[in-house]
């Protein structure tokens, strides 16, 4: 695929993703009714799980990077990793955010140490130590390889942070669907079929979101890649 076709995609997805992020909201806070027990405030909802999926996503492609790099030692599958992470942090704070946001009117309080709510603040602090990590070390194939073993591994955080209202009954955190230690299949929300449409269109769009700030992330790399080129030969000319 020639550069220029792949600048047309991306600016192709880009424009989506700008169209899906106006509509998720849109849908939002429009066209869901007003949900029974939680009242206006569970709209901020749609963009929790919309984030928290994507950012899964990302980590999930920080796994693929990382392995790949293990068997490779190619620095661009180290490159897709470190990006994954970046992207993912961004979302998953989105997350917290828009959860404390909406814990204030529903519990009275921005944060409590609920299981869900300490498991996602432990998948955050990992993966910004992951960050901390790369820093922290100079030789370079060495730091590829340590973050690579450490991006696959922190994405137990991640897993631990999804299954724990599933298995801890004193979890006040609501389940948005699967089973639960109650056993009431749709958990703790319970979802209209206008509810259920708007969050699986918030978590594709924000999916898609992901998508697109990952193939900025790669291709501000690799403009950063070839300035460094560009910068030694000039320096050799000189």
């Amino acid at each position: 695929m020639t550069a220029t076709r792949r600048t047309q995609l991306l600016n192709g997805l880009t424009l989506g993703s700008v169209l899906l992020f106006i509509v998720a909201n849109l849908m939002a806070f429009a066209y869901p009714g007003q949900e029974q027990t939680m009242g206006q405030v569970q709209r901020i909802f749609y963009i929790h799980l919309g984030s928290f999926f994507a950012a899964t996503l990302a980590f999930i492609v920080t796994v693929l990077g990382g392995i790949a790099y293990l068997r490779t030692r190619n620095p661009k599958w180290d490159v897709l990793a470190h990006s994954g992470v970046e992207i993912g942090l961004a979302l998953s704070t989105v997350t917290t955010v828009t959860g404390a946001i909406w814990a204030k009117p529903i519990w009275g309080t921005y944060w409590t140490w609920d299981p869900r709510l300490t498991t996602i603040a432990i998948m955050w602090l990992t993966y910004a130590a992951y960050l901390f990590l790369r820093q922290a070390i100079d030789n370079p194939d060495q730091r590829r390889r340590f973050a690579s073993v450490y991006g696959v591994l922190a994405f137990g955080s991640v897993i631990l942070t999804i299954v724990i209202v599933r298995v801890r009954p004193d979890v006040i955190h609501p389940t948005v669907a699967g089973p639960t230690t109650s056993g009431d299949a749709l958990g703790s929300f319970n979802m209209t079929p206008r509810i259920a449409q708007t969050v699986l269109f918030n978590i594709f769009a924000y999916c898609v979101i992901a998508v697109a700030l990952l193939w900025h992330r790669l291709r501000l790399e690799e403009e950063a890649e070839a300035l460094q080129v560009r910068k030694a030969e000039a320096l050799g000319r000189l």
